[in-house]
């Protein structure tokens, strides 16, 4: 995948402002999980001032239902509109190979490849500067784009 002269891309900088403000929905989601979780837990007859021990199967359980919720916020976003809220001040907007709406399977791999990336000390992120697209991991695996679109007139 080449850089096309029309669709500027994503620098890192606009990138992790966007994973900034994006962090405040996914928050949203965790904390509605957490709700969830200790009510059920509470519910299933332990005391209410009893919580999930950490690293209990059960709070692996709640990790990864967190994580399905986000992907499916950030893929979601990315399908309907190809941006999350996170993304919109910054203009950006995630495409595919042609440049038109990315497909679901590759949007599936961004969002795995984004996660290795963050899990990673933001290396996938950090990529992008030795990069010769400018490119992410998960833009490049995913063969998806990160563009920044210019201010409407």
């Amino acid at each position: 995948m080449t850089s096309h002269p029309d669709t500027p891309r994503a620098l890192i900088g606009w990138r992790l402002l966007a994973l900034l403000y994006d962090f405040f929905p996914a928050l949203a989601l965790w904390m509605a999980a957490g709700a969830v979780f200790t009510v059920g837990y509470q519910l299933a007859g332990h005391g209410s001032r009893e919580v999930i021990a950490p690293f209990s199967a059960l709070q692996w359980l709640l990790w990864l239902v967190c994580w399905l919720l986000t992907g499916a916020y950030a893929i979601a976003s990315w399908r309907r509109g190809g941006q999350t809220l996170g993304m919109r001040p910054w203009r950006l907007h995630v495409i595919g190979p042609d440049g038109g709406p990315a497909p679901l399977p590759a949007l599936r791999v961004r969002y795995a490849v984004g996660t290795v990336s963050v899990l990673a000390a933001g290396l996938g992120f950090w990529w992008a500067w030795f990069d010769r697209d400018r490119l992410t991991w998960h833009d490049r695996v995913s063969g998806t784009r990160l563009v920044r679109r210019p201010k409407p007139t």
